[in-house]
């Protein structure tokens, strides 16, 4: 007799079917890092902190990467459907204990980027409110507002999420698109240079800095399979969802931050990111505009719209990785219900605001930085999470086919997924690396070490734990990745047990593979 496995009933366990399009699922993704938000502070902080010029041909060549990893990823999506991605990948193309490491990894990462942008929220508001209504309140307080709002989104509707987080987007992008075409119409100097699109102004030392901040702003084209059974038709929308998130925001971040420098010069860039931090796209821009305080208004609350856009994106892929692993029995069983009127999964999204006020509290009090620490440190060091979880689920991907190629191409399941490797491989190492330079501390500062250090260690945790369910309770460790199909899928694993080759399961178009 196959092993049963204890479950919340099948509405409390379940997310929502059929809501989510293919425009929803970019919604999702785009709106974890949008334009304003990635140039107007994460790409200027980068500038500030790395002196590194070529950060507009980094996402240039990380988008060439990330697009050849993305045909692996979503050939794996095609056959599991898992609102744990990257966990239920990793569980089924490698190990069920490296998924499971690997989740508490994509935890972590996604509550630091989630987390981080608290920071930037206040500080920002409370630049703009000091500024136009003298206005003196903290920069925490701003912050509670915002993860007051987060939290009350967190239980809605995911369909009604993603049509706030797309007009949000929408509008934005028109301001963007108008900054590009006034950056380009009056350059310093009179030209157009191409100096920031050279690659000796990217591949300098300290270039796993750029890596870092390019990988932190592409982070959410991934997030695709996370809402992938909330998706209507998943098998179409997922692929096209990911190569148009990794297609529309290379194309953004890199054009408005070269047009950035065309207009700021290349050889001033630095100085005046270090200068006037998130408000130079929008102090540039009205030089050439007529109002300029209404541009500056403006920018700024699209600023603060883009970065609250970006923390329900992050909050949402947190919490369906934690619903994923609470269903599962990985994490406590109650994690992996859900709100019966909307689908949403209620008890993890509760659990993801609680971590996030904890850190926001522990700040204030201490009166850390909210730009420099929170945002920048945190957002960046998140990034590098997501990074290691790109090349683990390059290689499970390879594994997953090695052995039934399940109607894929050679490229899918090979070449790609190798050259993804090599090439996710490469960034890593410039990374971890420049993490001093990204940090801006000096070489010696234990805190370079310390910070990428927490996914080694929580992987290790994660990874013990999995051999602690595999010796205490076996058919909780039997179902790890398997999802919503876990059920029918423990019984499908004694096919493949028998044979040491990985079976379909019935009806669901998932795949289980035995542990090795």
């Amino acid at each position: 007799m196959p092993p049963t496995v204890s479950s919340p009933t099948a509405v409390s366990a379940s997310l929502a079917k059929d809501r989510l399009g293919v425009w929803s699922v970019i919604m999702f993704a785009m709106t974890a890092a949008t334009p304003l938000l990635v140039v107007g502070a994460l790409v200027v902080g980068a500038w500030a902190t790395t002196g590194i010029v070529g950060l507009p041909f980094a996402f240039i060549v990380l988008g060439i990467v990330l697009a050849i990893f993305a045909a692996g990823y979503v050939a794996m999506a095609r056959h599991v459907v898992n609102a744990g991605a990257f966990y239920s990948y990793i569980a089924l193309g490698a190990n069920k204990a490296l998924g499971v490491g690997a989740s508490f990894v994509a935890v972590l990462a996604y509550n630091m980027l989630q987390i981080g942008l608290y920071g930037l929220f206040g500080f920002v508001a409370q630049g703009l409110f000091q500024e136009r209504f003298h206005w003196d309140i903290k920069w925490y307080v701003y912050s509670l507002v915002a993860w007051a709002i987060v939290a009350l989104m967190g239980a809605l509707r995911v369909d009604i999420n993603s049509k706030i987080l797309g007009i949000l987007l929408l509008a934005e992008v028109v301001v963007v698109v108008l900054f590009d075409v006034v950056f380009f119409r009056h350059p310093l100097g009179g030209d157009i240079t191409f100096t920031a699109l050279q690659p000796n102004k990217l591949f300098v030392t300290g270039v796993g800095a750029a890596f870092a901040v390019a990988i932190t702003a592409f982070t959410g084209f991934e997030a695709a399979p996370v809402f992938s059974e909330e998706a209507r038709h998943a098998r179409r929308t997922v692929p096209a969802a990911t190569y148009l998130a990794i297609a529309v925001m290379g194309v953004i971040y890199a054009v408005t931050s070269w047009a950035l420098t065309v207009a700021v010069g290349p050889g001033n860039i630095v100085a005046e990111s270090q200068k006037q931090q998130s408000n130079l796209i929008f102090n540039e821009a009205a030089i050439f505009l007529k109002h300029q305080s209404v541009v500056l208004d403006v920018g700024q609350v699209l600023l603060l719209t883009s970065v609250f856009a970006g923390m329900v994106s992050y909050h949402n892929a947190v919490a369906r990785y934690t619903f994923a692993l609470g269903r599962e029995g990985v994490l406590p069983r109650l994690l992996g219900h859900t709100r019966a009127r909307t689908g949403a999964p209620l008890i993890a999204s509760i659990t993801q605001t609680t971590v996030a006020l904890i850190v926001i509290v522990v700040f204030a009090v201490a009166g850390w930085d909210p730009f420099g620490r929170l945002f920048f440190w945190l957002g960046t060091t998140g990034g590098f999470g997501i990074l290691t979880l790109l090349i683990a689920t390059s290689l499970s991907v390879l594994n997953f086919f090695r052995r039934d190629y399940r109607g894929e191409s050679v490229w899918s399941r090979i070449i790609a997924p190798i050259l993804a490797t090599a090439g996710l491989g490469y960034v890593f190492y410039e990374t971890l690396k420049g993490f001093a330079n990204l940090l801006s501390v000096p070489a010696h500062d234990p805190v370079r070490w310390i910070m990428p250090g927490l996914y080694l260690a929580v992987a290790v945790i994660g990874v013990l734990w999995a051999l602690t369910l595999k010796a205490g309770k076996p058919d909780i460790y039997d179902t790890i990745g398997l999802g919503a199909t876990a059920g029918t899928a423990v019984a499908a694993m004694t096919v493949g047990s028998a044979t040491g080759v990985p079976s379909q399961t019935a009806g669901a178009g998932d795949y289980t593979t035995t542990d090795r």
